[in-house]
Parts: structure tokens; C-alpha cells; sequence
């Protein structure tokens, strides 16, 4: 089969060129095309080439810019929030400070902001799916992002701390905020993926004259690393906001962010005509739900009757193939076909992995409330006790590049390829180690003087330790994020059908608004002197349901891996 150079064809240029072979396109993405050197791959190909990921379009380059500043803007005015809400304003032999709410109270409303932030991806999916598409969707909410960054501004002036208008302040920012980052999130990590076009396995041809078969696979677990990366790259804004709290005020803290989202809109929109954008499918969630109640329907009234129905094997039907109109006897009119049920099975099926996720989020809260309240009780020296925590997104942006480059392709050489629940699960047990590190670290804390259990409350100092002893902890929890939760997001976008990536990649956020729910159980407790018991619960559920997912999920991989070769399609032998 010949091979073309242009970067990018129209599809019916593509089925022009290759009239004889219409079949062998993509079913659903035929726009696939070749370039000079590449040719289609044949299923021995899979067998026997090393599978490599391809180059990172430039439209997605753009959106991960985008999100490095959204999450600049994030971070930065997320950094501080622990300090501001719990110590009061100006206060001498004090942390810095604002509301003089306490520990409790900050820990609180971190929570609340954290719960909020990742329960309103549901509705921005909705509105994008639905009505605007993502680029859009993602345009007007940063609108609504910005005015929640200049209430915070403009509420956290020394003024407006006097007179008591911070605490309404930040509670109305977080809410706003939160609002307009719920519709940010949930589009803008699909859509990164969604600019890379090639969905066909192809060869190509490297210099030193060996092929290599590249893996659109790959190359979507590749954008996922480094849109990760670029979300870390942001997080050290909490570095220079953390200073500007500490030797200026709170309210230029709040101001570089707001300025640096300004930035992150002109940059989104800037590639506006690079962007592939797709089109808004109408009410996913309102037919899902259709679906589903109908197969829940036909299947009671099929077991009531004795009537299930079994296929060629003599198996029962999964339930939701009762919704399926060719399985219908009654010949109901239904707004969806077979192929929608096949879809909405596999995206159930995912979601089911993504259970286990809020206690992963439950434990990675505690690097912005509790473990910014531990390294108060220790010595940090001349910085701000709130900057220890970015520590996790600094062994992030040097280890990425490491696993994507390095580690990821050295497995796969020597036969050993990390599939995504082997990975989620390496990093489920790394963040129970790091969570039982700061249970014990906690420990040796409170038994050092001069304050022991009373150190870093308020009137209190902090204890004769090094808040370097904490740096282990926050490694610890930046390689498990990098196998748990960018593979999360990874596993959210490849394994959800066309029509509801949005929903399924803001189901898989949901479950951070259930680690944050959880989080106020443990408000009793996420103070002097429990943090000990604290620290050691987290650690405990995080190391049980670890094993609770490898009993439930191990075999998905070789599930998922199955079910990718049967959708692939192949250059025929010659």
C-alpha cells in the first residue's frame, strides 16, 4: 500500500486514495491517514515490533499550556488557604495568617473546596455533551473563574481582613471558583486527547532501518504524563504565593494568580484554529439513564416470565443488553440502537475501577491541610511552613520525564509492560506508605520539646525537629500519584466510548469529591494531639482497599487488552 507525507488529509482524500481498501480505515475514525516512511500494521506486527508512542500534536501542546496556567491560578490561591483561614491576621510569633478560624475551620472549608472543585465537572460534562462542546464549555466557565479570583483578591486586602470581610469572602471565591474549574476540568483533559487523530496501528520505519509499530495507545498514556506534568508545573505557584503571604500579604498572593489565568485564556484561545473540536451529542446522561432503567425493566419482567435470554455459549446476557432494541420482542420505539448499549456497558465497566479512588484522594488531601499543619509544628527555617507541600509537585515534574522516557519504555523492552491496574495498584500502595511514613513521623513530633502535643497551636511554637524529615512523605505520594492518578485520568479518556468521554472523565474527578466527603469525618480528629490516629487510619483503609482492588481488578487488564485487539483493525497479509 502507498504511503503519503501531508501531515493532515480530509477524509474523503483519504478514501480517494485508498477506494479499494474502504474497509480497512478505522470504522469510526477514517480521517486516519499515512506518512512517508509509515505503513498500516498487520496483526503479526503487534506480535513482534516494540510498540512505541508517536509525537504530541501541537493543538494539544496548547491545551496543556492552558492547563499549566489554570493550575497555576489554582494552586497558587489553593496554597495558602490552610494558613489564611486557620491563623489570625498580623499576629506576632505566628504563622501567617487572616481569619483566625483554627485548624479545624481550615481544615473544613479545605475540604468543602476540594469536594465542590471535583463534584462540578458532573455539570460542566453536561453542558459540553449536551450544548456547547468543550471549547466553548471551557471558555465561558473561565469567565466565571475569574470573578471568584477577584472576590478572593479583593476580600483579602488588609482592609476588608479588619472589618471582617474575609471569611465571607473566601467562602463565596471557593464557590465561584470552584464552579467555574468543575467546567475546566472535566473537558479540558479529554480534549488534550482527542487532538491526536490517529486511531489505526501503524509501522514505522526509524533511521537506523528498524520498525517500530506505533501504539495510539502509547501515545495517549504519553499526553496523559505530560499534561500531568504540566498540572505540577503549575502547583509551584504555591512557592511564590506562599512567600508573598509570608513577607508582603495575602492580597498579592491572590494577585499573580488572577493575572496568570488571564494569561491561561488568552493562551487557550490563541490555538482556537488548531483545536480538533467535536460537536455536542444531546443528553448522554438523560439516555443513559433511559437505558439503563429500561434493561433493569425487561430484565425483571424476563426472570418473572423464565424467559432470560442466554447466548451461543449458554451464558446470561450482562443486564444491560436487556435495553438492546434487537432483543426487544415488544418492538418498543427506543432512542438508541445496540451499538449504545455496547458503549454504555463498557463505560459502566470502567467506572466500576474508579471505586477505590476516593481513599487515594483522601489521603492526598492531607498534603494541603494536615501535612501543611505537621511541618507548622516543625523547624523550617526562613520559609513558610505552607511551602513544604511542594515538594510533591517538584519530584513530579523531574520524575515524569524519567517514567515517560525511561522507566515506561525500559519494562516494554525487556517484555514487561505496566498495564494500568498494575500501575493504579503500585500507586495505591505507595500512598499507604507515604500516609504511614507521616503517622510516624507525627509520632517523633509529639515526643520532642518544648511543646510536644502543643506545638504549632496557637500561642504555641514549634518543636526542636527539622521539617526536612518530612520530604520522604511528599516523594512517596508523588510517585503514587504518577501511577495512580495519571493513569486514572488515562484509563477515564481511553476506556470511555466517543459519545461520553466528558461524563466518564468527570466521574472519575467525582471521586475526589468523595475523598473530600470522607475528609470530614476525620475533622475531629485532624488536630493536636490526634494526629497520629489520623494519619494511621488513612494509611490503614489505604493499604486495605488496596488489596480490595486487586482481588476485584486484577483481571481487567488482560479484559481490556482483549477487547482492544478485537476493535483494531489490521493491514491484511499479503
Amino acid at each position: 500500500m502507498s504511503s503519503f507525507s501531508s501531515d493532515k488529509l480530509a477524509t474523503d482524500e483519504v478514501t480517494g486514495m485508498y477506494n479499494e481498501k474502504v474497509e480497512d480505515l478505522h470504522p469510526e475514525h477514517s480521517e486516519d491517514y499515512l506518512r512517508e516512511g509509515e505503513r498500516w500494521a498487520t496483526e503479526e506486527d503487534m506480535n513482534v515490533l516494540r510498540r512505541v508512542g508517536d509525537r504530541i500534536p501541537s493543538a494539544a501542546i496548547f491545551i496543556v499550556l492552558t492547563e499549566l496556567a489554570e493550575r497555576f491560578t489554582y494552586y497558587g490561591i489553593s496554597g495558602p488557604f490552610q494558613n489564611y483561614i486557620q491563623n489570625g491576621y498580623k499576629q506576632p510569633n505566628s504563622n501567617p495568617g487572616a481569619i483566625n478560624g483554627g485548624q479545624n475551620m481550615a481544615t473544613g472549608l479545605g475540604n468543602f473546596f476540594q469536594f465542590w472543585c471535583y463534584l462540578t465537572p458532573i455539570l460542566g460534562a453536561i453542558i459540553a455533551d449536551q450544548w456547547l462542546g468543550k471549547y466553548k464549555t471551557i471558555l465561558i466557565f473561565s469567565i466565571i473563574y475569574i470573578v471568584g479570583d477577584l472576590v478572593l483578591t479583593l476580600t483579602s486586602i488588609p482592609a476588608s481582613i479588619r472589618s471582617g470581610g474575609a471569611l465571607p469572602g473566601v467562602i463565596i471565591a471557593m464557590i465561584t471558583i470552584g464552579l467555574g474549574t468543575g467546567g475546566i476540568k472535566s473537558n479540558v483533559s479529554p480534549m488534550v486527547a482527542e487532538q491526536y487523530g490517529r486511531y489505526r496501528p501503524f509501522v514505522r520505519k526509524l533511521k537506523n532501518g528498524k520498525e517500530v509499530l506505533v501504539d495510539r495507545e502509547l501515545t495517549v498514556q504519553s499526553i496523559f504524563n505530560w499534561f500531568y506534568w504540566s498540572i505540577n508545573v503549575g502547583g509551584l505557584s504555591a512557592i511564590a504565593t506562599t512567600e508573598l503571604e509570608a513577607n508582603v500579604d495575602f492580597w498579592p498572593a491572590y494577585l499573580l494568580p488572577t493575572l496568570m489565568f488571564v494569561m491561561c485564556i488568552v493562551v487557550f484561545w490563541l490555538g482556537r484554529k488548531k483545536y480538533v473540536v467535536t460537536k455536542p451529542n444531546g443528553s448522554i446522561v438523560i439516555k443513559a439513564y433511559r437505558t439503563i432503567s429500561t434493561a433493569i425493566r425487561n430484565k425483571r419482567k424476563a426472570k418473572k416470565e423464565n424467559q432470560l435470554i442466554v447466548d451461543e455459549n449458554g451464558k446470561k446476557l450482562p443486564w444491560i443488553d436487556y435495553a438492546k432494541p434487537s432483543y426487544d420482542a415488544s418492538g418498543s420505539i427506543v432512542q438508541w440502537d445496540d451499538k449504545f448499549v455496547d458503549e454504555l456497558r463498557i463505560a459502566i465497566r470502567s467506572c466500576k475501577i474508579f471505586l477505590c479512588y476516593p481513599i487515594f484522594w483522601l489521603c492526598y488531601g492531607q498534603m494541603t491541610n494536615n501535612m501543611v499543619s505537621q511541618s507548622g509544628q516543625m523547624n523550617t527555617g526562613p520559609v513558610p511552613n505552607d511551602i513544604m507541600q511542594n515538594i510533591d509537585p517538584l519530584c513530579i515534574i523531574l520524575l515524569i520525564p524519567i517514567f515517560d522516557l525511561l522507566v515506561y519504555p525500559g519494562f516494554r523492552r525487556c517484555g514487561m509492560e505496566l498495564r494500568p491496574v498494575t500501575r493504579i495498584t503500585i500507586g495505591f500502595l505507595l500512598m499507604a506508605l507515604s500516609m504511614a511514613y507521616a503517622a510516624i513521623l507525627q509520632h517523633f513530633i509529639y515526643t520532642k520539646g518544648p511543646y510536644k502535643t502543643h506545638a504549632g497551636d496557637e500561642g504555641y511554637g514549634f518543636n526542636d525537629i527539622s521539617a526536612a524529615i518530612q520530604v520522604p512523605a511528599y516523594v512517596l505520594m508523588a510517585i503514587a500519584e504518577i501511577f495512580a492518578s495519571v493513569t486514572g485520568l488515562e484509563y477515564a479518556y481511553k476506556r470511555a466510548p466517543e459519545s461520553m468521554k466528558s461524563i466518564v472523565m468527570s466521574i472519575f474527578l467525582l471521586t475526589n469529591a468523595g475523598g473530600s466527603i470522607l475528609a470530614f469525618a476525620f475533622n475531629p480528629i485532624s488536630s493536636n494531639p490526634h494526629l497520629v490516629k489520623n494519619f494511621a487510619i488513612v494509611s490503614g483503609l489505604m493499604g486495605a482497599f488496596t488489596v480490595l482492588f486487586v482481588v476485584c481488578f486484577r483481571h481487567y487488564d488482560q479484559v481490556d487488552e482483549e477487547e482492544n485487539r478485537d476493535k483494531t483493525v489490521f493491514e491484511k497479509e499479503q
